[in-house]
């Protein structure tokens, strides 16, 4: 796989998933922009991509905010061109109550990160390679969670199964201009975010993971760029689930003998 002259946005990037998609595509050539409201640690490891001899660059944007979205295409634009490739990565997943303690606001934020910025990223640059009448590659990075319910997770749950519909309509819409959308479905993956996760909670969800481990940041982004690239050029529509084969699990696992 190769990505020599593409752009690609990457929405999420200071960190996990996001980073590791970003670090991926600079190793296959294209030129990336990273983006995230954390701005100090995104304009690190654009810097950190730079030195590896890829090319990037950072720049600060919340997505859920359509100035913002607007801004940030048109700076990605200056800096490298047209976007070719976009990754929605931003969400965020906040410490979870049952949906009858949920406040409002705390729902709406999950929302309003996870599934209203990847509509609106997927939107303008969708836009854009309309007008152009450029093919391309629009990629959501949806969960497990989309399908599989925790009661202490409603806004997050609920986003990502959103988010795998919203992935399907663009996927339908796009399809006559030459733009394929796919989602990624991470199933538990070791990131900052996850480190948290010890002791008899990991135990847990291991027992729901066939292969019995945690997948690596790396491997989603192998999925990414798979999804990006030409070998994919029959897929539009679908979500890719990368989770150890949790969806394929109808109990728990057996101990080891």
């Amino acid at each position: 796989m190769t990505m020599k002259g593409k752009t690609a946005l990457i929405t999420g990037a200071a960190g996990g998933i996001g980073l590791g998609i970003a670090q991926r595509f600079a190793r296959e050539g294209a030129k990336v922009v990273l983006s995230d409201i954390q701005h100090e640690e995104g304009e690190k490891q654009a810097a950190a991509i730079r030195a590896d001899g890829g090319e990037a660059v950072f720049i600060r944007a919340d997505t859920s905010e359509e100035g913002d979205v607007e801004r940030l295409l048109t700076e990605a634009e200056n800096a490298f061109g047209p976007v070719d490739i976009a990754v929605c990565s931003a969400g965020v997943a906040m410490a979870g109550k049952p949906f009858h303690e949920t406040p409002l606001e705390d729902f709406r934020r999950v929302i309003d990160i996870n599934l209203i910025g990847a509509f609106l990223v997927g939107k303008a640059v969708a836009q854009r390679l309309v007008a152009r009448g450029a093919p391309g590659s629009i990629i959501n990075v949806s969960s497990v969670g989309g399908e599989l319910a925790v009661a202490e997770s409603p806004a997050y749950c609920v986003s990502k199964a959103a988010l795998t519909m919203l992935t399907k309509t663009q996927a339908l819409a796009m399809a006559d201009h030459g733009v394929r959308v796919n989602a990624i479905g991470p199933g538990p993956v070791e990131t900052p975010l996850t480190a948290h996760i010890e002791g008899e909670a990991k135990a847990m969800m291991l027992s729901r993971t066939p292969l019995r481990r945690f997948g690596s940041v790396e491997e989603m982004a192998g999925v990414a760029a798979f999804l990006a690239s030409e070998d994919s050029g029959y897929i539009t529509g679908q979500t890719i689930y990368a989770d150890g084969g949790r969806l394929a699990l109808n109990y728990v696992m057996a101990p080891k003998e």
